[in-house]
């Protein structure tokens, strides 16, 4: 686990012990995968409203804590500002809101909409002509949501090749309904399939790169909670629960020991 990515996920647990909020398994799943984005899309945290930025989407909304902890990171707020998160009034909210947030380009709440969005935006880019990119996280549970495949149907059909979709397959749908091979499946519906060790940086970070011709689909395949033996040994327990404080010691102690 590179440093950068590991200190993320130390801010993502003291927050949510300091909340009481958080998705933290969901969160520590696709922490490479968002440091990934914001260090290839073109994006400048000084002029977050540039007309010529990239864009990105986080369809699963409730990983927003991860978001929010990168978008800090990397200079578009204090991660001492982020302490707020899901608190009355604060501005952090447990879904992001884009007019409340510094550099978050969708609301979220409903899963399923965000990749709906992606394909409007990156549609909307085509017709200006501009050579802005789209980027898009989605989760391998809300993809058994049939606007996940509509999108995607319409995103061949209109030939974006400015359009990245990342697929968090950490198998949170594994008590529900399981999308097998979900590599194929993109590949049917008309994408550029990559399939990544979704923590590995350089992979992901290769695939994201790499040139396309039309929509590319990158598999990520991840583990919830990875970095921390309790989480991902634990996910459904912990799929809404914040760390008391002898938690919190037990789980940056695994996160400091993590030898990956």
């Amino acid at each position: 686990m590179i440093p950068e990515c590991k200190q993320i996920r130390a801010d993502i647990l003291k927050i949510a012990h300091a909340s009481g909020h958080g998705h933290i398994p969901t969160c520590f799943s696709i922490v490479e995968a968002l440091f990934a984005i914001y260090a290839v899309m073109r994006h400048n945290p000084l002029d977050p409203e540039n007309p010529d930025r990239d864009i990105f989407i986080l369809s699963k909304g409730h990983g927003a804590l991860a978001h929010y902890c990168v978008l800090a990171r990397s200079g578009y707020f204090p991660i001492a500002d982020v302490y707020s998160f899901g608190m009355y009034n604060s501005r952090y909210g447990c879904h992001a809101d884009r007019l409340k947030v510094r550099g978050i380009e969708a609301s979220t709440g409903s899963l399923g909409h965000g990749i709906g969005l992606a394909v409007g935006m990156a549609l909307g880019c085509r017709l200006k002509k501009s050579s802005r990119n789209v980027f898009t996280i989605i989760g391998d549970g809300e993809s058994n949501e049939g606007s996940v495949w509509e999108a995607l149907m319409v995103a061949d059909s209109l030939g974006l090749d400015n359009l990245t979709v990342v697929y968090d397959n950490n198998m949170s749908h594994a008590r529900g309904l399981q999308i097998i091979n979900p590599a194929m499946k993109f590949a049917a519906f008309g994408c550029e399939v990559i399939e990544v060790d979704g923590h590995a940086v350089d992979q992901l970070s290769k695939a994201l790169a790499a040139p396309q011709s039309k929509t590319k689909a990158i598999v990520a395949n991840t583990v919830k909670g990875y970095g921390c033996e309790t989480l991902a040994a634990n996910q459904y327990e912990w799929h809404r629960k914040s760390p008391n404080d002898t938690q919190l010691q037990q789980l940056m102690e695994e996160l400091d020991a993590a030898a990956i």
